[in-house]
């Protein structure tokens, strides 16, 4: 079965760039720069960002359904990240290098299916997913501190 991985618009995280710190705390997202690479996964461009980058951390609602599973956390974005456009079937390297959390849900919002995976090994656990007709979409996390790192669709 086909897919699309989708980034997030870097229209929607562009104006926090020019913030001061202090307007970001007020927000509570906060400036950082990238020390080491990988480390600071961009959710834009679904690349690590490289060391010397500036990188926002920043609190996001990639769950935003009204369901018991409704759910925010901490996400990266580059400073000037362009959104990446995985091309259908295509598993960016910044995922398949983690080991991943994914997450079935249906269109109301409710979890009906979850698995962990190396990222290197992730095609046939969305592939089972995405088979089963009441499944609307996946969500993908890093496993380890749990944030948000892509959703996928049939494609």
């Amino acid at each position: 079965m086909s897919f699309q991985i989708s980034a997030l618009q870097a229209a929607a995280f562009e104006p926090l760039f020019g913030l001061t710190d202090e307007e970001l705390a007020a927000r509570g997202a906060v400036r950082k720069i990238a020390d080491r690479n990988p480390g600071f996964p961009c959710r834009v461009s679904l690349a690590d960002a490289g060391v010397g980058e500036t990188v926002l951390l920043l609190n996001y609602e990639h769950q935003p359904a009204n369901s018991p599973y409704r759910a925010t956390h901490a996400i990266f974005v580059r400073e000037g990240a362009e959104e990446a456009h995985p091309r259908k079937d295509e598993v960016p390297e910044q995922l398949r290098s983690r080991l991943l959390s994914v997450r079935a849900f249906d269109e109301r919002g409710m979890m009906l299916d979850a698995d962990v995976v190396e990222g290197r090994s992730l095609e046939p656990i969305i592939e089972r997913m995405l088979a089963d007709a009441s499944v609307g979409y996946l969500h993908l996390h890093n496993a380890k501190p749990g944030c948000y790192a892509a959703r996928v669709d049939r494609a």
